[in-house]
């Protein structure tokens, strides 16, 4: 097993903020160490990255990120013998998980320095009954504000602009709450 001292790494606190649907939340500790296993590991120190493959599982505090394929690129840096993630990204059926929330996509990017996880391709959000499908869900792990749009690749440039291809469109249903 190997561990990555990571700052928010996929820090999934943000996914129900769409639409304000989720109930308060415990904040993620973005913090905590992150534990990496996998069938196999690819060291590639020149290019400063490892290859995780074979069902990776990523977990921290609360949070499990389940893949078939994860590429981690690093600084030279090491913090508390670990090494400083600049950027990770996340291929093959990917599940993130929380203790109330799930998200799936095929492909995941986490842009470690600007804090921003984009999920792309067949997004589908769930907690408890509420679900969310679109193309693409951005989350901005500063602010906590997550977007979805309809489109799966492609984008404007600005961030969070929804951006549409194909007729894309975004889906969702939410429970409503029983009558007194």
């Amino acid at each position: 097993m190997i561990r990555l001292a990571l700052s928010g790494l996929l820090a999934a606190t943000a996914l129900l903020t769409v639409a304000g649907s989720a109930p308060a939340q415990t904040r993620h500790d973005s913090n905590a160490p992150i534990d990496v296993s996998a069938n196999a590991i690819e060291l590639q120190d020149k290019q400063r990255r490892a290859v995780f493959t074979g069902g990776a599982v990523f977990r921290q505090a609360t949070m499990t990120l389940n893949a078939d394929r994860v590429t981690i690129n690093y600084t030279g840096q090491v913090t508390e013998g670990s090494p400083q993630a600049t950027r990770i990204d996340v291929a093959g059926n990917v599940v993130l998980t929380r203790p109330d929330q799930t998200a799936r996509s095929r492909f995941a990017v986490y842009d470690v320095k600007a804090r921003v996880v984009t999920m792309i391709g067949n997004v589908r959000l769930t907690q408890g009954a509420n679900t969310l499908n679109g193309g693409r869900l951005s989350i901005d792990l500063d602010t906590g504000r997550a977007t979805i749009d309809g489109s799966g690749v492609g984008g404007s440039g600005t961030p969070g602009a929804p951006v549409t291809q194909g007729n894309g469109r975004v889906t969702g249903r939410f429970s409503a709450p029983p009558r007194n």
